[in-house]
């Protein structure tokens, strides 16, 4: 082996994918390997996309928004170094990890906040708006990020709807007259983690919804006005959505932005990928390792680690996984370029210590497949 490129993802609730890859390094030093190790930490559009892109240089501007549940948190977004172009990771100011769980409600949880991450990036005159999807607490089909840009979504009294998904089967009129302006003349691109479409059985509803903590009757209710609401979008805007693939990405947020900025979605860790050079490195890479929190059936569908391994072996460079938790056929995980998967918990342990020891765990894990490689 004579250079690896070591590429997590974060592990959720437990490790970002800076220390995802600082504790790989370290466990394959320990091992004596004697290689180069590149470390890549990467992203998808979710947790951890901020950080990925700043990894080559930028600025973290701090913005105070609105949490899902309207409090106010401190956030940020990423100017990059060309002044022109701004990266908002969603979940930083509409995110699952600013919500106890018993504070989730998705029938009010709103996408506000991530509109004025949007517009505070506007206001340094930006050409060009990365959105990162994933990890949201919302399912408002990005209602609450159009009011923040100055949409207005009325009733049929004209009354402003109050947000969340629970609302949107009262929109009756949309009023864009005071969307600014500016954002005619700006790029937005759509960094999703998941193809899923706005609606249907695969969609932002019913897919996501159970892990924001809808209820199946609220999943069901939630269907039907995410519907209603890309109905009217279409009958009023022209513009339909509601089986564009990816639309049903943040709760349909990406639907949302397609809608109404003229967004265009793409593979969130192809996007991170292409603004981190990860091609030119897998040149001179023989081993490419990967990983995060958990690989299931999710995973291969436009999930960072994935992205990774299907770009090395494009270029003939095997990848292996360190992942927390595995529940996905291995066959097809091969398929989809993992060379192998290798679970890091080492016997039975309760959820809440293998997340303190994250960490630890992965060094090991690092460190066996160090040993292994001399073999």
């Amino acid at each position: 082996m004579k250079k690896i490129v070591i590429a997590p993802g974060a592990f959720k609730h437990s490790l970002t994918a800076s220390a995802a890859a600082q504790a790989i390094a370290a466990g394959l030093r320990r091992s004596g390997l004697e290689a180069e190790l590149h470390l890549l930490p990467i992203a998808d559009g979710g947790n951890g996309t901020l950080d990925a892109f700043l990894a080559a240089g930028g600025q973290r501007i701090a913005v105070t928004v609105e949490d899902p549940a309207g409090r106010p948190v401190q956030a940020a977004f990423g100017l990059l170094p060309d002044g022109k172009t701004a990266v908002i990771e969603m979940a930083l100011a509409s995110g699952l990890e600013l919500m106890d769980t018993w504070q989730l409600n998705p029938l009010r949880a709103s996408t506000y906040g991530t509109g004025q991450l949007m517009q505070a990036a506007l206001a340094r005159g930006v050409e060009r708006v990365i959105v990162g999807m994933g990890g949201s607490a919302t399912v408002d089909g990005g209602a609450g990020c159009l009011q923040a840009l100055g949409v207005s979504l009325l009733d049929a009294y004209g009354v402003e709807v109050p947000r969340g998904g629970g609302s949107l089967d009262r929109v009756f009129v949309i009023d864009t007259h005071k969307l600014d302006p500016r954002w005619r003349d700006v790029e937005v691109l759509i960094a999703s983690d998941v193809s899923n479409p706005t609606l249907g059985p695969q969609g932002a509803a019913a897919v996501f919804g159970p892990q924001k903590g809808a209820t199946p009757e609220q999943v069901a209710l939630l269907e039907r006005n995410l519907s209603h609401f890309f109905r009217v979008v279409r009958d009023q805007l022209g513009v339909d959505v509601r089986d564009t693939p990816g639309g049903g990405a943040a709760g349909a947020l990406s639907a949302g932005l397609v809608a109404f900025l003229g967004g265009r979605i793409e593979s969130g860790v192809d996007v991170i990928l292409k603004h981190s050079g990860f091609a030119s490195l897998l040149d001179q890479a023989d081993l490419v390792v990967t990983g995060e929190g958990r690989m299931d059936g999710q995973t291969i569908h436009g999930k960072g680690p994935i992205g990774v391994a299907q770009m090395a072996r494009q270029r003939g460079v095997p990848t292996v996984a360190l992942v927390g938790g595995l529940d996905i056929d291995d066959a097809a995980l091969h398929r989809a370029g993992v060379q192998a998967a290798l679970p890091i918990v080492t016997g039975p342990m309760p959820l809440e210590r293998a997340l303190d020891d994250a960490a630890a765990l992965l060094e090991r894990a690092a460190l066996r497949l160090g040993y292994l490689l001399q073999v």
